[in-house]
Parts: C-alpha cells; structure tokens; sequence
C-alpha cells in the first residue's frame, strides 16, 4: 500500500472482469474488498448508515442524496455544483466507524466516476481533518475500505474512527470529469464481539436439564 492508499493489485483485480474473490474470512483483512455485484455484498460490519442525516453538497434534481442509500444500483447522486464534491453524514452522538462501502461504476458513469476520495473525520464541520485518502482506477462494483489508517492494537486490522461528522469528499474524477456520480454508500461500524458475560457456560440441553432449569 502506497502512502495514499492506493492498492493496484485490488484494483486490477476489480477491473479485469475477473469475478471477485468471496468476502469470506480469508479475505475480511484485506485493504479493500471488491465485489462485482450490483447490490450491497453481505458483511459482518454492522451498517449504521440509517443512525445520521445524511447530505450532500449539491445535486441534481432527482438524482439526491437518497439516491446514495435506495438500494436500487440503477440510481445514483448526481452532483450539480462546483468542485470538490462532498457527502456529509452527521451522527448525533459520536460513534466508531469502521469502514465505508461504496458503489461506484466506471463503464456506466466514464468521467463522472470518483478517481481520488477524501475521508474527514471530527466532531463538527469546522474541526473535520483528513484520516484517508484513497484513489481508484476505474472502479466497478462495490469497494469496502477502512476509514482508519492508524494499526490497531492487535496489530491485526486497523482502528475504527470516532466521530460525530463524517465526510466524503471527491477530489478528482477519472478524465477530469467535473460532475460526480455514486452509485451507493454504506458507513459501518466496527465488528460486533459476544460479551464473555453474556455467553452461556452450560453445554448441557438435555430434556432433562431444560425441564429444570428455571427452577430456583
């Protein structure tokens, strides 16, 4: 990984017309997944999308930010404004975030596709700092990164970014193209983990034991 977090093996791989390889455990450290799919791969990062307000900082009519999470690939924002582009998206409390998930699609939007994204991250719109920076080459599918580049403590993943106001800003897109198009958008949250109080110590279920297990 460059210092930009650029990845061009993931990234040919994404556009080769290779089907991706499968999000399964074995794949879940990787700096950026990929998926072919037009529709939101299943993950094991919970999406907290649904918790923020979400906007955007221009946009074509029809073509808003609900376009970002309708589900529907066929729609997507539209920007309508000056460079650079941006999507905000406002907890109302501060929250881990762990990864974004973003849909975007170089052999429909051409010069409308991001080429280069910005992560911001912070407690308000004035205090935003940058935390990530990643650029693409002409992305085609859903693409699912860490907001973090900071190792965790494990050293076996990266960490989550607390945060109020988080923001994606298109830098640049592929060709110079001035309009933005974003096809779909996830925010997830760290990994949810059993809390070790909650677990349950007994192995045994015969019908015996459960016929007797309520009683005190």
């Amino acid at each position: 990984m460059d210092p930009t977090g650029n990845m061009p093996d993931a990234q040919d791989s994404a556009t080769s017309g290779l089907p991706p390889p499968p999000l399964d455990e074995a794949n879940l450290n990787a700096p950026f997944l990929l998926s072919a799919v037009k529709h939101p791969p299943t993950l094991p990062w919970p999406d907290i999308s649904g918790r923020a307000n979400w906007s955007v900082s221009s946009a074509k009519f029809g073509f808003g930010v609900e376009c970002l999470r309708d589900g529907d690939p066929d729609t997507f924002w539209h920007s309508d404004g000056p460079q650079p582009h941006f999507i905000t998206i406002e907890f109302p409390r501060k929250v881990p975030v762990q990864k974004l998930s973003i849909y975007l699609s170089h052999p429909q939007d051409d010069s409308y596709t991001p080429s280069t994204l910005a992560i911001r991250a912070g407690t308000g719109a004035s205090d935003l700092q940058d935390v990530r920076i990643i650029t693409l080459e002409k992305p085609d599918g859903w693409i699912t990164f860490d907001v973090s580049s900071e190792p965790n403590e494990d050293g076996d993943g990266l960490k989550p970014v607390n945060a109020y106001v988080l923001q994606i800003i298109v830098m640049s897109n592929h060709q110079s193209g001035k309009d933005t198009h974003v096809r779909g958008l996830r925010v997830l949250g760290p990994m949810e983990e059993t809390d070790p109080l909650e677990e349950d110590v007994f192995t045994f279920k015969s019908s015996d034991y459960r016929m007797y297990e309520g009683i005190r």
